[in-house]
């Protein structure tokens, strides 16, 4: 293995990114290089003839990719291998397996340790089944409501409102994850809970927010004259604090191989997902996760689209350096789908030392943000074409709506508009238009791509979760460092004990904790 900067690729791209190609050249952006430099594969296309790329610069990734041994480490990940690890330092020191959650479609991938992996979560998928068909047989339950934080929200949740066009009739999925009670409150508002499901996810079992607002929720359901036990569900580890027969109607198990942030499609998805959209659906998405998965280990750049995607971002992060990624998905169904991608790239590649404990001398993971297109367009497109920070953006786009309804408005339909609009800020970014007056003058050279489908349903979603999570992984690997701890949101929950500790003292007269900084805070509530 090399490592990333003392890679002979490293330094010939250092070398390129001198002179990168400029897009708003006469005869630079043209059809020819659209059509040309375009990925590949599971029905997905990847147009990056919009990035400062040349093919020397392409050949020179690939290149990396080979030096730092990235293809080698993603088959060493899903076949079970323990890369979770910083050697020689107290870590976690896991497996990462959460793509043995789908990979029971296709041939086995050759690992023992991952076909184990694959049938545990057949079996508990099997037993969601049976699980879901009993409560079809009641005819009671017509919503869910996860409790959850972080990865045991975000997937979840963006998977849900992405996919909720193929909702069972009369179903409906609600979340609860924010420790502020007017979170619980408003969720709660309206709902019969006498048909509600609860799923309550810490694969611990002792998650703060989670297990308060579990407490929170069942309070209302007593007040009801309804008992906890019928209605809440547990996706926990096995023999967790919450993995109790005798508090849940059924519990379901997730494992320490599966990161949060990775876990949308193990148990943490499942249950409320399954419940909605129905099992069949379900099994599309993880068969599209899985397939994707699988173009994630091919050789071949152009149908390896998380490799692709992965290196044309290193190029901008640690040679144009640029250290913001908008992610523009052209579909209302993906709303909440940058806030999850913002969590799995940032909580992965947020990080500044590399696998043996050595403080990296380069960028790492980029802040990742967005919204939906066009909404975006009206709001902070101003500054990503005109501002003296250049953004680069990754746009997501499908040919055909969800729900098969439109209007035709001055000879063309919504969706076609949806999609001028998509087409229009690629090439207005990336090639810019000069003018005389300085406040029309666009710069251009906004390095951007564009990932497009035919349609967004449950097996592109599936495959559309599993690029981006693959393309996290690839640059961890390139990068060198651990993709798959989060040490850094211990130390604020920590404090935070500290302080709930205070407010306990205060509460009940006694002194068990001090911390000076919080204590005058503290004081000052009494302000207010």
């Amino acid at each position: 293995m090399c490592d990333f900067t003392a890679s002979k690729s490293y330094k010939k791209l250092l070398k390129l990114a001198k002179k990168p190609i400029d897009l708003t050249k006469n005869g630079v952006l043209t059809p020819k290089r659209i059509e040309k430099m375009r990925g590949s594969s599971l029905g997905f296309q990847l147009f990056y003839g919009t990035e400062r790329v040349t093919d020397e610069v392409i050949h020179t990734l690939i290149e990396l990719a080979k030096e730092t041994d990235a293809l080698e480490k993603m088959r060493d990940m899903q076949s079970g291998e323990v890369i979770n690890k910083i050697e020689g330092f107290k870590s976690e020191n896991r497996s990462v397996l959460h793509t043995a959650m789908r990979d029971f479609f296709e041939d086995k991938n050759p690992s023992k340790k991952a076909i184990q992996v694959s049938e545990k979560a057949y079996q508990e998928l099997k037993k969601l089944k049976e699980f879901l068909e009993e409560i079809d047989k009641q005819d009671r339950y017509t919503d869910i409501i996860q409790v959850g934080i972080g990865g045991s929200d975000l997937g979840p949740r963006a998977l849900y409102l992405a996919l909720q066009t193929f909702s069972i009739k009369g179903r409906k999925a609600h979340f609860i994850s924010n420790v502020d009670p007017d979170d619980t409150c408003k969720v709660l508002e309206g709902l019969d809970l006498s048909k509600c499901l609860v799923v309550v996810v810490s694969k611990s079992g002792s998650t703060l927010e989670t297990l308060t607002n579990e407490e929170f929720v069942k309070k209302h359901f007593v007040q009801k004259g309804l008992d906890p036990k019928e209605h809440f569900i547990a996706v926990t580890g096995e023999k967790s604090p919450t993995d109790n027969p005798e508090k849940y109607l059924a519990s379901f198990h997730i494992w320490d191989f599966v990161g949060g942030r990775y876990s949308a499609t193990s148990m943490v998805g499942a249950v409320t997902l399954a419940f909605t959209l129905g099992i069949g659906n379900f099994k599309q998405v993880l068969l599209g996760a899985s397939k994707m998965d699988k173009m994630a280990l091919s050789h071949k750049l152009h149908e390896n689209l998380p490799l692709l995607s992965a290196l044309l971002g290193i190029w901008n992060r640690n040679f144009l350096h640029l250290p913001t990624v908008a992610i523009i998905p052209y579909s209302q169904a993906l709303v909440r789908f940058t806030a999850h991608l913002q969590q799995c790239d940032m909580e992965s590649n947020g990080k500044r030392i590399d696998k043996e404990g050595n403080f990296v001398d380069f960028e790492t993971g980029p802040i990742i943000w967005g919204e939906p297109g066009t909404n975006g367009q009206h709001s902070f497109y101003q500054l990503i074409h005109q501002g003296t920070t250049v953004v680069p953006l990754e746009f997501i786009g499908f040919k055909n709506s969800q729900c098969k309804e439109d209007i035709l408005i001055e000879n063309t339909t919504s969706q076609e508009k949806l999609l001028a609009n998509l087409f229009a800020q690629s090439i207005a970014l990336a090639k810019g238009e000069k003018s005389k007056n300085p406040n029309k003058d666009f710069p251009g050279n906004r390095p951007n791509r564009i990932l497009f489908a035919s349609e967004l349903n449950p097996e592109t979603m599936g495959a559309l979760l599993s690029y981006y999570e693959n393309k996290v992984a690839f640059q961890g690997f390139i990068w060198g460092i651990n993709s798959f701890d989060q040490e850094g949101v211990q130390l604020g929950k920590v404090l935070a004990k500290k302080i709930i500790q205070l407010f306990e003292d205060k509460r009940t007269g006694e002194s068990k904790g001090k911390f000076p900084l919080a204590e005058m805070y503290l004081k000052h509530l009494e302000d207010f």
